[in-house]
């Protein structure tokens, strides 16, 4: 079953434990996947999408993801 649940920044932030503007940054430096979803200007990303990203990142540190 997937998580079709979209995540904004601050939920994708909450997620990998840093603030809304880390998460900005690594998308204005190609860290992060395109968004899924763009509504009125805001991206949005599936849940699924942004735990398959944290599972391939580099800097993962091995901390098993929720």
């Amino acid at each position: 079953m997937s998580d079709r649940q979209l995540w904004s920044y601050k939920e994708i932030a909450a997620h990998i434990r840093v603030q809304p503007d880390t998460v900005r940054s690594y998308r204005k430096h190609g860290l992060l996947p395109p968004p899924d979803q763009v509504q009125g200007g805001k991206p949005y990303w599936y849940a699924d999408t942004v735990r398959a990203w944290v599972a391939r990142r580099p800097r993962n540190r091995g901390r098993r993801e929720d």
